[in-house]
């Protein structure tokens, strides 16, 4: 019974790791935030279909690869190693094209949706917006510099501002040449401005 019991669960591990690998890379090398254990498990589960679905034609593909250079029968083992061989590609596919936001770019052309696949509106301007900004901390000072890391949630993180000068209630900067960088925590962050052009040294 114990033995039954664990076969099983062996099978349903083996079935399911190609989905949880998918996810595992998609999670890696995307911004988005990882959701619950049962949200978690619903998607390796669409991801184990998809891979499933491919899997057929990858039998098929490596089938006619094998009439002209032996690769071995087709067994277990190898249906295994097929898959997470599909789960890996299918995970850098998904997160090449959602940091690229290119399906729904897609959709919002075709009018089907509003929405980026960027985790957040947040994640969305930081990303498609590449400027200097103006940091305006909460006790009333300004930071302009160039925002070489900044933080994928608005709540937590810090900013990495490169080529930082302060800027004075006149207007006037007060560059600071000496630093490469200054990091300042988001939560000192009041609110965050994009310059259209890099300021000079006639704005001074």
């Amino acid at each position: 019974m114990l033995g039954d019991i664990s076969t099983d669960a062996i099978s349903l591990l083996k079935y399911l790791l190609p989905g949880f690998t998918t996810a595992w890379i998609f999670y890696g090398l995307t911004s988005h935030p990882k959701p619950p254990q049962f949200e978690r498990l619903i998607q390796a589960l669409i991801f184990t279909f998809a891979i499933q679905a491919l899997l057929p034609l990858f039998k098929w593909s490596m089938l006619c690869v094998g009439k002209m250079f032996s690769l071995g029968p087709w067994s277990d083992e190898g249906e295994l190693l097929a898959s997470l061989v599909i789960a890996v590609g299918l995970g850098i596919v998904v997160a090449f094209f959602t940091n690229k936001d290119s399906f729904h770019k897609w959709l919002r052309r075709r009018g089907f949706t509003s929405r980026t696949s960027h985790p957040s509106e947040w994640f969305c301007v930081f990303t498609d917006q590449v400027k200097h900004v103006i940091l305006n901390l909460k006790d009333g000072r300004r930071l302009y510099g160039w925002p070489k890391e900044w933080p994928v949630d608005p709540d937590k993180g810090q900013f990495y501002i490169q080529i930082p000068s302060w800027i004075g209630e006149d207007g006037k900067t007060i560059d600071l040449p000496q630093l490469d960088g200054i990091l300042v925590p988001v939560k000192d962050v009041e609110w965050v401005e994009f310059v259209n052009e890099t300021r000079s040294e006639s704005d001074d």
